[in-house]
């Protein structure tokens, strides 16, 4: 199995497609751009040459652990899902830099599947999705959304939010000259990055196959989640020209063919099929198996995403989840769906720890600084950096680290980040549970975060109930490769039931009392409260250093200066 994945990095991975174990993997970092405040973009081209590389040094180490890169027999990709390209169809050439979704962890990646006994790598590039430059669009498009009819949120179960690819896609109309041109003259296509990566590996602008699957097309904001279509009157809502949509198509089946790049060397993988695609939180979801009505898993990556499986129906949230495509494995198979809720900040807290703050050279010392004091001493830290996602959905929040007395140092900094994202997980499963009724006897996980043990035993705290760790943490490539396998024509990977690998866990349970657990919880929440409301559009957008952009502050100073001079008028002074 060869699947591809990305977060700030492009990572291929290689299994065994009879045991799902771990054979092999290479990852390449992947910049990100941060133009002008609050937007932030990457390279297309640069995503599509990480893989390539990815893919040659898999191959590479395959050979050099005496497997033959012929039993690879296909490709699957995962990506994150809303990161947007708009790119030339007759030069190949990207018209924009990839703009990103303002909150999710989650990138693309190619796999590709061996037949038992085999292995096959997994790779892919990961995408932005922090970007807020949207935010006016967002707001003026809201305004046209009857109060008593929100159809936007009925056919696509998502909110109107900066998060989706359709307002970034109307932003880039708006205001990229090349873009525009580019469609006017019928040169222009769209497409997340899984779109991108499957029209470049399968030619490209000599007959690259433009299409993507359900998981990603469902969260664009363009697609209708009953019909499974591009919906007509969302398209005339964005104004966005259909003719420069991907041809949707199902997670699991043979998109095309394999072709090389004068970029890669590792010609056997011309003409293996690419036959896998999902978004990088249904491939988790896939990874992890949860096939079931009522499982969930939690992905910890930049952002957290946890995901509900609901099956067959729809069921449309009360409290600020998002319901989405889990999966549809098969031009003739059922579509799943989910609950989705999304915390902005996770992994990036600590890159922030890193990068910003240089309280921690690597991102691995994390938890051996929060281990040293064991507690946060009453420091909470709300990451809410582009605002609050589900189940607040809150664009005018940002971070704030409170509880803080002279003792408290950078060890309870740490220890209070790692509990931020278990505390906003937290949030997620509590509206998760009201919303299915039924509470979640445990919580599976995966993703890079979840080597941190303080971080696993803290969620077990916090929720209350057993945290479930499978051996290979990476589940997206895996669910990528199980997809790509699993693909009519290809075959060499079962989903049925009685096939599925069984999977070693570790399993971490709640060590502290109820009371103790609902005492930080409780107080997590008025951190977060004191956390919105911080930024308006205007200040948010314009980038204005003054002091007034800050309007608590404003407000100090002209009242200050209204007391000075009605003081110095009382004492008669001149």
């Amino acid at each position: 199995m060869m699947p591809c994945h990305s977060l700030p990095q492009t990572l291929q991975k290689v299994f065994n497609s009879k045991t799902a174990e771990l054979l092999s993997h290479h990852q390449v970092e992947i910049k990100q751009e941060f133009p002008r405040e609050g937007w932030v973009e990457q390279d297309p081209k640069e995503i599509l040459h990480s893989v390539y590389e990815c893919i040659e040094k898999t191959c590479e180490k395959l050979g050099q652990l005496n497997i033959d890169i012929s039993n690879i027999k296909a490709i699957g990709v995962s990506n994150q899902r809303e990161t947007t390209v708009v790119w030339d169809k007759l030069t190949g050439e990207p018209l924009y830099n990839a703009v990103a979704a303002p909150v999710s962890p989650g990138p693309s990646d190619p796999a590709a599947v061996v037949p038992s006994g085999s292995s096959v790598p997994a790779a892919g590039p990961s995408s932005v999705w922090l970007d807020l430059r949207t935010q006016s669009t967002v707001e003026s498009l809201s305004k046209r959304i009857p109060g008593n009819n929100n159809f936007v949120k009925s056919k696509t179960g998502l909110p109107l939010s900066t998060y989706f690819s359709a307002v970034k896609l109307r932003w880039l109309l708006d205001n990229v000259r090349k873009v525009q041109k580019a469609v006017e003259e019928d040169r222009a296509l769209f497409g997340t990055v899984d779109s991108w990566l499957i029209w470049s590996l399968t030619g490209g602008a000599s007959g690259g196959v433009h299409c993507t699957d359900v998981t990603n097309a469902s969260r664009t904001m363009l697609f209708n989640i009953h019909s499974l279509e591009w919906d007509k009157e969302l398209c005339e809502f964005f104004e966005i020209p259909m003719k420069i949509l991907p041809n949707v198509r199902s997670s699991s089946e043979i998109y095309g063919l394999m072709k090389i790049s004068h970029s890669l060397k590792a010609g056997a993988l011309e003409g293996v099929p690419i036959s896998g695609c999902l978004g990088d939180q249904s491939a988790a979801l896939v990874g992890q198996m949860c096939f079931q009505d009522g499982q969930a898993k939690n992905t910890y990556g930049t952002g957290c995403f946890l995901l509900c499986n609901t099956g067959h129906k729809c069921v449309f949230s009360e409290h600020g989840l998002l319901t989405t495509v889990a999966y549809k494995l098969g031009r003739d198979k059922p579509v799943y769906y989910a609950l989705e809720g999304s915390v902005a900040i996770a992994g990036a807290v600590i890159r922030w720890l890193r990068d910003n703050l240089g309280i921690i050279k690597t991102s691995e010392e994390i938890e051996k600084l929060a281990k040293e004091v064991g507690t946060s001493y009453g420091c909470y830290f709300v990451p809410a950096f582009s605002g609050l996602y589900a189940p607040y959905w809150e664009p005018s929040a940002r971070g704030i680290i409170c509880g803080l007395t002279q003792f408290t140092n950078k060890c309870h900094i740490a220890f209070a980040a790692l509990e931020a994202v278990c505390f906003q997980t937290r949030e997620i499963l509590d509206a998760m549970n009201r919303d299915c009724g039924i509470p979640l006897s445990h919580l599976q996980v995966d993703g890079g975060m979840t080597n941190n043990k303080i971080l696993m035993q803290l969620q077990a705290d916090i929720l209350y109930i057993p945290v479930v760790k499978p051996s290979m943490p990476e589940t997206t490539a895996l669910g990528a490769a199980m997809a790509a396998g699993a693909a009519e024509g290809v075959g060499v990977w079962s989903l049925e039931p009685e096939d599925l690998s069984a999977v070693t866990m570790e399993r971490f349970e709640p060590q502290i009392n109820a009371e103790e657990s609902e005492i930080r919880y409780s107080t997590w929440k008025k951190a977060v409260m004191k956390s919105m409301g911080w930024v308006t559009t205007q200040s948010s957008e314009s980038g204005d250093p003054s002091i007034f952009c800050s309007l608590p502050l404003g407000f100090f100073i002209v009242s200050s200066m209204v007391m000075l001079i009605g003081a110095r008028y009382r004492s008669g002074m001149p």
